[in-house]
């Protein structure tokens, strides 16, 4: 390490931070550092489960309400996640990490049940974002959880661990909402009905057995230590921005007022919310000396990167399968298998190597060089392509997609005292669920864009007036006649190829961004304000110095 390296001890480090010194041991791990660790893996099954789900089942559920405002029903999910994101963070350091996880909860859970219950596309979308609410919450209080248990010397394991969680998710749910989607007696109602009970589970695992810290401070000092301008502000642009980035080029031209005000409005207003956070709060909600070094800024483009690209792949390429092979649901999801089966082993890896090394540079580069060659591969898929072409582009694209599941974080934290983590981390999903909001609706652009102009015009005139088409063409596809069905199916691979032609530049610059990170020791503490409660670190001490004792006994009889 540099010893004068600005990037090391960002401004307001304190010399409680001790987080470079390799003599410093990590506490033992209690049976409750476990069962706090299951409730955190449950709670991102959960969230994981139900994301893979619902974009498998899409096309049936959109063809329910035939084909109206298919894209709201994944961008307000996001979109919600990314709005409650700093606030969620925020809230974390003054109420503790425990009630804002139960909150997250619960909010999922009622919007689960909305979903469900949904009559129209209207009650659909807006039981996601109520869904998308509780997820974002739950996304970012299982990563700071995470950090107040586990320093980040040591954190690679379990982040890769959590990972590898969240693919066998991915791998389950696109089967169960295939499955769902495709039996008239289940119906795509029960995908969310399904969470209800898994959401039960997280709920008493997190009241029992998450013993975790909690501030003592009276409500009305934490309250008034809440920026409220800065999350309105922050909240209002990104909605604004996002929802000119859903209307631009599906409901309403790019260079439409309906399109050009939402978007200034938004990226002026985040713009503001950036210099009133630099300048005014005394306790900003995202504190911007994360920002202050080249290596956290790298890890942060990254993780943009990685949510944009990531989200327009697992979105849309089950839409190939099901266009362009006539794959069923539950076959789209089945054919989705090489994505999950890569990007599980290689999360595992990255936190492993990151461990064992103390390094973390090579695995980005690695990353972003297997997802950028992965969508050159994906970009020369034609409707008949061959069976051994989709599933090894989809390996080589997912090892990369693995990796980077683990070692965005590093950058990111490695250069920054630990009381920062809480903060830095709710910043970072919230730059991953912006950035994977934009991977799903600027998809859905070209995807749409590209098909009015591939599509033969006397099949376009019969689509509903003001449908998404590509949700209304899919369910139609096996059973067009010729020469049709393969003029629709060329259109589709075609408008696909030009996506994955996007996610290539996406990828390049993403590679180009990861030379700019240092590799910088990581921290083997965490911060004592967070954490197990106090009584359950006195046993883990008192386990530790058992065991220690233990040990020099047989040495002495030895």
């Amino acid at each position: 390490m540099q010893p004068n390296e600005d990037s090391v001890l960002a401004p307001g480090a304190t010399a409680n931070q001790g987080t470079l010194d390799p003599n410093v041991a990590s506490p033992p791990k209690t049976a409750t550092f476990w069962l706090s660790l299951l409730t955190i893996t449950i709670a991102t099954f959960l969230s994981a489960l139900d994301t893979s789900a619902v974009s498998t089942a899409l096309p049936t559920i959109v063809n329910h309400f035939h084909g109206q405002q298919f894209v709201w029903i994944g961008s307000a999910y996001t979109l919600a996640g990314v709005a409650i994101l700093p606030l969620a963070g925020h809230f974390a350091n003054l109420f503790g990490r425990r009630p804002v996880l139960l909150v997250g909860l619960l909010l999922f859970a009622f919007g689960s049940a909305l979903c469900g219950g949904a009559q129209s596309m209207a009650m659909l979308i807006g039981g996601r974002t109520v869904q998308g609410l509780g997820s974002g919450v739950i996304l970012t209080l299982t990563e700071i959880i995470l950090a107040d248990l586990v320093p980040l010397r040591e954190r690679g394991a379990y982040q890769g661990a959590i990972g590898l969680i969240w693919s066998i998710a991915s791998i389950i749910g696109p089967l169960v909402g295939g499955a769902f989607a495709a039996r008239k007696d289940w119906t795509w109602r029960g995908l969310f009905y399904l969470n209800l009970p898994l959401t039960g589970i997280s709920l008493i695992l997190c009241v029992f057995f998450l013993n975790l810290k909690t501030p003592r401070a009276p409500l009305s000092e934490r309250l008034s230590r809440i920026d409220w301008f800065g999350n309105l502000l922050i909240i209002g642009s990104t909605t604004s921005a996002l929802l000119g980035l859903t209307w631009g080029g599906i409901q309403f031209s790019w260079g439409s007022a309906n399109v050009l005000v939402p978007l200034i409005v938004g990226f002026v207003g985040i713009f503001a919310w950036v210099i009133y956070e630099i300048y005014v709060p005394v306790e900003p909600t995202i504190p911007f000396r994360l920002l202050n070094n080249r290596t956290s800024v790298s890890g942060y483009i990254g993780t943009a990167l990685h949510g944009f690209v990531i989200s327009a792949a697992l979105f849309y390429l089950p839409v190939y399968f099901q266009a362009c092979k006539d794959s069923s649901p539950v076959g789209s999801g089945v054919n989705m298998l090489p994505y999950s089966l890569s990007i599980a082993p290689f999360a595992i890896v990255a936190g492993a190597t990151a461990t064992g090394m103390n390094k973390y540079k090579p695995q980005n580069i690695i990353a972003w060089a297997c997802i950028t060659i992965g969508m050159g591969l994906q970009s020369t898929l034609g409707a008949d392509a061959a069976t051994r072409n989709w599933i090894g582009f989809q390996i080589v694209a997912g090892i990369g997609f693995g990796l980077l599941f683990t070692a965005t974080t590093f950058p990111i934290l490695a250069p920054l005292p630990v009381e920062l983590n809480a903060s830095a981390l709710s910043f970072f999903i919230f730059i991953r669920t912006f950035f994977q909001a934009w991977g799903i609706t600027v998809g859905a652009t070209v995807l749409q864009n590209q098909l009015r102009t591939r599509l033969p015009s006397d099949f376009l005139s019969t689509l509903p007036q003001g449908a998404e088409i590509a949700y209304s063409i899919i369910p139609q596809v096996p059973g067009l006649p010729e020469p049709l069905k393969d003029q629709v199916r060329d259109a589709f691979a075609d408008s696909l190829k030009v996506l994955w032609e996007v996610m290539i530049a996406i990828a390049g610059v993403g590679f180009l961004s990861a030379f700019l990170m240092r590799e910088i020791p990581m921290q083997r503490s965490v911060d004592e304000a967070w954490g197990l409660e106090q009584k359950e670190r006195e046993r883990a001490r008192k386990a530790k110095e058992e065991g220690d004792s233990a040990t020099e006994k047989e040495s002495e009889a030895v």
